[in-house]
């Protein structure tokens, strides 16, 4: 059933006092209050690049080989831990817009109680699966015995800052649901500076090792999840949380797992899928792997970019339909398509115009270089269709439809790349890293057609009846 509209109570702007942080999304012009919303995103994500390459930098230069192998070969595993509960949170974001949208400040309440205490409950459960199992996963992904007990550390450190790290990224879905994107970037800075410093003085001063950059990172999470509480227990409006009154509403909690849980499961389903990829990558030696790697993080920094739309769009998509306007859901998707194409294509031009001082920052080896201009110039000027296809699914997942999208980008995405690449790599005509590289692109746009003929099917059977004030079920 569609997030209900809800009984609608009026929330008066004056009693806020983060209100001037917010955006109406649900009049005036859409493109440059998108943009208001989307640029602080953007830099967010970007600094949180960043920081975590910093983390990398700071000890391997100044700790040694096999603690830059025990800091990296955990990314993927953090990753794969936490992408579940850090989807989750698209469903609060939802939850909250719809409420915004529809002006039901009990309902705002609620769910900003409810996220943050699934906040505390999923970080207190990933902190004690990680240092439970951190040395026994490590060693099911063949981590190498010299590296082993470094890694090991470092994981279980790390995970000690899971509680704080889930409560930022819910109290941050909490303010963006209202249109606040401005808040979670400083605090973000103001943690992602703290961290670096830290960082410098453990490894380089104290000699901590991986262990000093673990306890950076995890004082870093704790500084930017005590400022999102302050920042909510003082909001004098329905956004306020009071850890003295909270309590998880089931009604809304429900409301949030079904919009998240497929959000996160993807994923999830995601990192398995890269796996795969990165594995048949592999077998083509050390300097593709190395030049695949460099241009993997150069296109990272263009996602991040376009995947800022896709948040905006899921909040103005949610509020637009709290408040019955449906016609701006359409011009949400419309706005939000140009947005990120535009970004898309111009940092994408940018970085082949740009592709050799790029490539310098990783490496000086020319065979390296080489090796992944070629990966750049077949992916990084095809990137705006995964920048369409995040938008489109984002739009999905505003209305209400969360499973439908997931489904969707996890057939069209990961189980089409993983037949492409182990079909295609057994023919020995197609035995290459042109092979693989070709999957994104063709990958991205037979996902964004199907979004989008799910969109049009939506808008034909669901908003039509939904603007008419008929009931609905996704």
């Amino acid at each position: 059933m569609l997030l209900f509209r809800g009984r609608a109570r009026s929330i008066h702007q004056n009693r806020n006092s983060g209100r001037k942080y917010t955006i109406n999304m649900c009049s005036g012009r859409i493109m440059p209050k998108m943009l208001l919303f989307a640029i602080p995103v953007m830099l967010t994500s970007i600094l949180q690049l960043l920081f975590n390459a910093a983390d990398i930098i700071v000890v391997g230069r100044f700790a040694g080989d096999n603690s830059l192998a025990a800091v990296g070969s955990n990314t993927s595993l953090i990753s794969l831990m936490t992408n579940l509960f850090v989807g989750i949170s698209i469903g609060t974001n939802v939850l909250i817009s719809r409420y915004y949208g529809s002006k039901n400040e009990e309902g705002i309440s609620k769910a900003v109680s409810t996220s943050i205490l699934v906040a505390l409950v999923s970080g207190v459960f990933l902190t004690l699966l990680g240092v439970i199992f951190a040395r026994k996963i490590l060693i099911l992904m063949h981590t190498p015995e010299e590296v082993l007990g470094l890694a090991t550390l470092y994981l279980v450190i790390y995970f000690f800052g899971m509680t704080p790290m889930m409560i930022y990224n819910f109290g941050a879905a909490v303010l963006r649901a209202g249109g606040d994107t401005r808040r979670p970037l400083l605090y973000l800075s103001a943690a992602g500076i703290i961290n670096v410093i830290l960082n410098l003085f453990f490894v380089i001063y104290l000699h901590l090792d991986v262990a000093g950059v673990a306890i950076a990172t995890v004082i870093a999470q704790c500084v930017s999840a005590a400022l999102i509480l302050r920042c909510l227990t003082r909001e004098t409006g329905p956004m306020r949380f009071s850890l003295h009154n909270a309590r998880i509403d089931f009604d809304n909690l429900l409301k949030i797992l079904r919009i998240g849980v497929p959000a996160g499961l993807q994923g999830v389903l995601f990192s398995f899928s890269n796996v795969v990829i990165q594995s048949s990558i592999n077998t083509f030696g050390a300097t593709v792997m190395a030049g695949s790697s460099a241009s993997d993080n150069i296109e990272t920094f263009v996602y991040f970019s376009m995947e800022a739309f896709y948040q905006a769009t899921i909040s103005f998509t949610s509020q637009n339909m709290g408040a019955g306007k449906i016609d701006r859901v359409y011009k949400v998707l419309r706005t939000g398509m140009i947005c990120s194409g535009v970004v898309g294509l111009a940092l994408g031009a940018f970085a082949i115009i740009c592709e050799q001082q790029l490539f310098g920052i990783y490496t000086s080896s020319p065979a390296v270089i080489a090796a992944g201009e070629q990966r750049l110039r077949l992916i990084i000027l095809t990137y705006s269709l995964c920048g369409l296809m995040e938008v489109t699914g984002g739009v999905m997942r505003g209305i209400g439809y969360s499973v439908l999208p997931t489904v969707v980008t996890l057939l069209g995405v990961c189980v089409f790349r993983v037949i492409w690449v182990v079909g295609l790599l057994s023919i020995p005509a197609f035995h290459s890293p042109i092979t693989i590289y070709l999957s994104y692109p063709v990958s991205w746009a037979l996902t964004f057609g199907a979004h989008f003929a799910c969109f049009l099917w939506v808008k034909k059977h669901v908003l039509s009846k939904y603007a008419a004030g008929q009931p609905v079920r996704p």
